[in-house]
């Protein structure tokens, strides 16, 4: 397993002050500023004992706090003894290593504490080999920061350089070695998994994407009733699990719950995280799941449609699920979200409100991009009911002593292909002549 990049971090009931230097755009009120740093802490399982704010135009260049708030800092870490800086923003290695040299205290800014609850939470080992990658990239530009100490046994430069900076040497070799060797590991499991997700095309897939702790799983759980592991913590699931879900109206589709956003997440992470989110890029249809009681829901969107952007799924159909409706008081948020958007819907995963209601919408956006078909071939066209196996879902198969006749389900963007067969009749068949869903054909369960 992972282990995190510095062990001080994942001892128990370690001490902390909290420090950001909020970015102006993001337009937070100054009590909500350091909410989603304390959750992240308290996933860490470290104790809170003070807070920094400062609002600048930008950080500063050399310590992210003015010169007054330095000095702030450090009263508040004398008087409270504060083990820990945990900083809300993403440092430099300069800035770090200026911060630690001021407050001496071991420095923590906000990729480091969200690598090190990834490294914790990394059970699978395709987990454990993504979160590894995305900390060895972040290492790397850091490696004169966690020798320093060994320079203060023998400085110089040339021949006479300290051991800190041969071990930075050292290190930059076996760590350069390190990511080569687990690119190309998670390069075949990115393979192996691209294929298989293709192989599940005779079934549509639906991904649930969202912002951490936005009820993903345990939307799952409602809606497969497949009991997958819920915790009111962030980022509880690394691991992208695929469960069967029986749509009202439409048949089995196969859901996948996939990793948890948050603001300014780590590029390596998302990087590294590419084939784990490959249910995404592959997906029929997406549900946005976004918990419309948390007061930066709006924010919280506009994160998710980024990283989306970043892993080129954006443009997929998806559906907005307002989720955790029943803790909402004023509703004004999710009446505003539900005008901004073509396909949202409120629906509560843990008391079962609008799950109805979502199943209808999803079975109704899935029939935009299928067609319901009826085709006569000749009996000794074997390869053709099994492409249509293999690529559609199929209602019914009538034989007679030329021809079988099939009913089936298939995405429009491969109809085409049927278009070019010769000997085969296809008929389109109506609202009125579709025929009810019937048990699909069996497919493994996919863990």
């Amino acid at each position: 397993m992972p282990e995190p990049i510095r062990e001080e971090l994942q001892t128990q009931h370690r001490t902390a002050v909290l420090v950001a230097v909020p970015d102006p755009d993001l337009k937070l009120p100054r009590e909500r500023v350091l909410d989603e740093l304390k959750g992240l802490v308290k996933t860490a399982g470290v104790t809170v004992v003070g807070e920094i704010i400062q609002n600048r135009e930008r950080p500063h260049a050399g310590t992210l706090l003015g010169k007054g708030k330095l000095e702030e800092l450090k009263d508040l870490i004398a008087e409270t003894g504060a083990e820990l800086v945990i900083v809300d923003n993403n440092l430099t290695p300069a800035q770090g290593r200026r911060l630690e040299e001021e407050t001496k205290r071991i420095i923590v800014d906000r990729s480091e504490l969200i690598l090190d609850i990834f490294a914790t939470h990394a059970r699978t080992y395709e987990a454990k080999l993504q979160v590894e990658l995305a900390q060895l990239l972040y290492m790397r530009s850091r490696l004169k920061r966690m020798w320093t100490h060994l320079e203060r046994i023998e400085g110089g430069i040339g021949a006479s350089r300290g051991p800190g900076e041969k071990q930075i040497e050292i290190d930059r070799r076996l760590i350069g070695h390190r990511i080569a060797e687990l690119r190309t590991k998670l390069t075949e499991i990115e393979g192996r998994r691209e294929r298989m997700v293709r192989q599940r095309h005779s079934h549509a897939l639906v991904s649930l994407v969202g912002y951490t702790n936005a009820g993903k799983s345990t939307l799952m759980n409602a809606l497969t009733d497949s009991g997958v592991y819920v915790a009111d913590q962030l980022f509880a699931t690394l691991d992208t699990r695929t469960r069967k879900w029986a749509v009202p109206g439409w048949g089995d589709v196969l859901l996948s719950d996939t990793v948890g956003f948050v603001r300014d997440l780590p590029h390596a992470l998302v990087a590294s995280f590419k084939s784990t989110l490959e249910e995404a890029r592959q997906a029929d249809l997406l549900l946005h799941v976004v918990d419309v009681s948390h007061p930066e829901a709006e924010k919280q969107v506009a994160t998710v449609e980024e990283v989306l952007d970043e892993i080129d799924v954006k443009d997929r159909p998806f559906i907005l699920v307002l989720n955790k409706i029943d803790r909402v008081e004023n509703r004004s948020i999710a009446d505003v979200l539900r005008a901004r958007f073509s396909h949202a819907v409120t629906v509560s995963a843990a008391t079962g409100e609008g799950i109805d209601r979502l199943g209808e919408l999803v079975a109704s956006l899935l029939g935009d991009g299928f067609q319901e078909l009826e085709i006569v071939a000749p009996v000794s066209n074997g390869k053709l009911l099994a492409w249509l196996a293999s690529h559609g879902e199929v209602h019914d198969q009538q034989f007679d002593e030329a021809n079988v006749t099939v009913r089936c389900r298939l995405p429009s963007n491969q109809v085409w292909k049927l278009e070019q067969e010769e000997g085969i009749e296809i008929r389109r068949l109506t609202p009125e002549t579709r025929p009810q869903p019937v048990e699909p054909l069996p497919l493994a369960e996919t863990a």
